[in-house]
């Protein structure tokens, strides 16, 4: 198993951390405070083809891998933490699904606007009572003729406050248990609406709202993948979501690397910089050691996502360390740069706020170590 680069993914690499650096970067900490989805970063996301990067050309998408993606993600949450929670949302948890489970005439309606970067996506499954126990659900799906009428609501769904297109799962009652289906609903259809914008600690201009569904008349053709297949979907496509929160948290872990290493070589204490210290230099070899470790647990599983192997496992083992890291790297961060990394006029608060987010959404660390412990045990 080969996890080098080739020239064409390092090049691919290289122009996205320049429109990160160039763009995202100098930007990150005013869209965190305006707590406002940020259009422009969006738009340069399409503009580079990333948000249709896993779709395929037939379908308006760059037709590219899982690998490649995630090493664009590590990339813009270095710059940006809410800008790849951004694409993770709209790529990986609404297109995917389409892509993956779709029918042919759904794809081709659905998928162009959204891989150009002409809609927003977002991926419903979270309710006020159904988090972690997504089975759970209680928005209902009735049929009535050639279209089913969705009653109820979603809560913390990303991208919930500018989505024109959403993948969302009902519960259709006479199939009991295993009635959760996918539907694609789409905004202005009677009955679908956008409740309150979420005030977040983390990942702020990555906007979070709710969505209600009020004798919402949803289509037949848009059921997605059949009736009584929204469990299969879901879970799937949260294990290739977690490959992005993965990635998105080792870049986290990064720019607080950077930062700190920079630093402690110019904050001097007891007539020496601090990164000579070994309290600090130890905290910063073992942050670095752990972001490659990191690196290559969801290198790993988005190799096997694209070999068509079994990957579930590995994208729990990668998104539960890597959160976890990311989450430490900042606490130590704050550590190392003192009374500073305290002040909201440095980013290490930011880092710290966004990381927090990684151990919780798409699968609590909880829910990885079941995901692991079920696979070892099974």
């Amino acid at each position: 198993m080969d996890f080098e680069l080739t020239e064409e993914q390092r090049a691919f690499q290289g122009t996205v951390r320049n429109f990160a650096e160039k763009q995202l970067a100098p930007r990150a900490e005013e869209v965190d405070q305006k707590e406002e989805f940020p259009w422009e970063s969006f738009k340069g996301l399409a503009k580079l083809g990333l948000t249709g990067m896993t779709i395929p050309q037939e379908y308006g998408g760059v037709g590219s891998d899982e690998f490649t993606l995630n090493i664009a993600m590590e990339e813009i949450a270095t710059a940006c933490a809410s800008t790849a929670h951004i694409l993770d949302s709209h790529l990986v948890l609404c297109s995917s699904p389409i892509y993956h489970f779709g029918d042919e005439a759904q794809r081709r309606k659905f998928l162009p606007p959204l891989a150009k970067g002409e809609k927003v996506g977002a991926f419903g499954l979270t309710e006020p009572e159904a988090g972690s126990d997504v089975g759970n659900a209680n928005l209902r799906a009735v049929k009535d003729g050639d279209a089913y009428i969705l009653n109820g609501q979603k809560t913390f769904i990303s991208n919930g406050e500018v989505c024109k297109t959403a993948i969302v799962f009902a519960r259709i009652p006479e199939l009991g248990a295993k009635g959760m289906t996918a539907f694609v609903v789409e905004e202005g259809m009677p009955g679908f609406s956008k409740g309150k914008k979420f005030r977040k600690l983390g990942m702020r201009a990555a906007t979070t709202a709710e969505l209600f569904f009020q004798d919402c008349r949803v289509p037949s053709e848009n059921l997605v993948g059949g009736e009584g297949k929204g469990i299969k979907i879901a879970l799937s496509t949260l294990d290739r979501g977690r490959i992005g929160i993965a990635a998105q948290a080792v870049g986290i872990a990064r720019a607080v690397l950077g930062k700190s290493c920079e630093y402690s070589n110019i904050r001097v204490q007891f007539g020496a910089p601090i990164s000579r210290n070994q309290a600090v230099s130890f905290k910063l070899a073992d942050i670095a050691t752990e972001i490659e470790a990191a690196r290559f647990l969801y290198y790993k599983a988005a190799y096997l996502a694209d070999k068509g192997q079994p990957f579930s496992t590995n994208a729990a083992m990668a998104k539960v360390f890597a959160s976890e890291l990311a989450m430490k790297a900042a606490t130590w961060g704050i550590q190392i740069f003192g009374g500073y990394g305290y002040m909201m006029e440095y980013p290490l608060q930011r880092y710290f706020r966004d990381a927090k987010v990684t151990e919780i959404y798409e699968g609590t660390s909880e829910v990885q170590r079941i995901i692991i412990s079920r696979a070892l045990c099974k």
